[in-house]
């Protein structure tokens, strides 16, 4: 193992949760659930569909998908947007967050995350809307077994989970404790 990153951050799903704790395993990985969330889509705040409440599957059909590229290798279980492998009418790959967001904000393209959004980092145009679909997100860290976190990594934790307090979201680690 290479050890490039000390600490990854990524979700489970019914549709990737299988295979990736298998990966996990083989590669001798621990991943940790931080919190739960249901799937959201994240829009510009003049898209039509920001005035819904929630929007189903069928609402977004003629809206420009936008998702990350993920490489070639089973890359459809590292997607970083839940639901990535439904067929859409059109679909832009892009490489980071400011491509993606000026898509959202240029085009009224959409993506799918977990709802939560820093207007820090996108000065409130983009917002998240509900997505009305059955299933649920398990977000959390991944980390070699055999390394213990450094206290860089440890201070960064601690300080997401904080942050994920901050929008509302209970820390599952949290309620392990308490039982």
């Amino acid at each position: 193992m290479s050890f490039k990153s000390s600490l990854g951050i990524l979700y489970l799903n019914k549709f990737n949760r299988q295979v990736l704790t298998k990966l996990f395993k083989e590669k001798k990985l621990k991943f940790t659930p931080l919190f739960k969330a249901k799937p959201h889509v994240f829009v510009c705040r003049d898209n039509p569909l920001a005035q819904k409440s929630s929007v189903k599957l069928r609402d977004l059909e003629d809206y420009p998908y936008l998702s990350y590229e993920q490489g070639q290798e089973n890359s459809f279980y590292f997607a970083e947007e839940i639901l990535s492998t439904l067929n859409r009418k059109m679909h832009i790959k892009v490489s980071d967050r400011a491509t993606i967001f000026n898509l959202m904000v240029g085009l009224n393209g959409y993506t799918i995350s977990s709802g939560i959004i820093s207007s820090e980092l996108n000065d409130d145009k983009i917002i998240a809307i509900p997505l009305e679909v059955d299933d649920m997100m398990t977000l959390g860290y991944l980390m070699p077994q055999q390394v213990e976190p450094s206290p860089i990594t440890r201070q960064y934790l601690d300080l997401l989970r904080a942050n994920i307090r901050g929008y509302g979201f209970e820390i599952l680690e949290d309620k392990e404790k308490e039982k």
